[in-house]
């Protein structure tokens, strides 16, 4: 898809990786709806790329009203919705038995399979109804993408992630369906899955955690930059025979238990 003068929707834009990938679709030439619950710092973002490349709207990815109110007003504001980057998600951690043997809450788990993966779905299921309205584009006739954001953890979940590495398991499983499902109306679906990136949230580790982790890295010896990010959804958004695959971002990380 040529990106110049698209629009995309990039849930939890206000920070860590979405705000990344604002920052890369906006140099590329898109123009972004950030969406997010963080009303301080998407206004940040909004400040920062400039009132005429992006806009903000207080969305809760979960709640179907939240989503659909804020596809019609990114709609009525840049007049389509050509791209759909779902970078919203909440981390969990807990055993499925804490040390006095008593087993994780059942609302832990489903909070965090409503956030991650049924709020993924759920925005993208909306942006995909307004995609089918574009006129097809360029020599494959493209409508829209779609990329989710998983994690290693779908692969390679450490212990206290069960609810966490369901979540990130489930996006990287229904990429391809829903890429199936899509394909006759010019719809690409991917997904990335992302290891060691060098978020705020990340960065503010202890450095003995931070080392332990990158330690397991491959090649190169560090934490991913948020902007390498950034690039591969630029680059995903951009190349038409990407389809129905989830690309791991992890330097070949490979996870071990603790």
């Amino acid at each position: 898809m040529d990106l110049h003068n698209k629009v995309a929707i990039v849930t939890g834009g206000a920070s860590g990786l979405g705000r990344a990938a604002c920052d890369q679709l906006v140099a590329a030439g898109v123009r972004v709806a950030v969406f997010d619950l963080n009303e301080e710092l998407a206004q940040q973002v909004v400040g920062e790329l400039g009132a005429a490349n992006a806009i903000y709207q207080l969305v809760d990815v979960s709640d179907e009203d939240s989503v659909a109110a804020a596809i019609a007003k990114t709609v009525d504001t840049f007049g389509a919705v050509h791209l759909c980057i779902n970078c919203a998600g909440i981390s969990s951690a807990g055993k499925l038995l804490n040390r006095d043997r008593q087993a994780l809450s059942l609302a832990a788990f489903d909070k965090t399979i409503a956030v991650n993966l049924t709020g993924s779905f759920n925005v993208a299921r909306l942006a995909a109804a307004e995609m089918v309205k574009n006129d097809p584009a360029g020599e494959s006739g493209e409508r829209g993408v779609i990329i989710h954001t998983a994690s290693i953890a779908a692969y390679e979940g450490q212990m206290g992630q069960c609810a966490y590495a369901a979540s990130k398991g489930g996006i990287v499983a229904m990429t391809l369906p829903m890429a199936r499902d899509l394909a006759g109306h010019g719809i690409r679906v991917n997904t990335i899955a992302p290891g060691i990136m060098g978020t705020p949230l990340m960065c503010a580790m202890p450095q003995q955690v931070q080392d332990s982790l990158v330690a397991n890295i491959q090649f190169p010896k560090r934490m991913g930059y948020p902007r390498e990010f950034g690039d591969l959804v630029v680059h995903v958004a951009g190349n038409a025979y990407i389809n129905g695959e989830t690309l791991r971002l992890d330097g070949g990380i490979r996870m071990q238990p603790r």
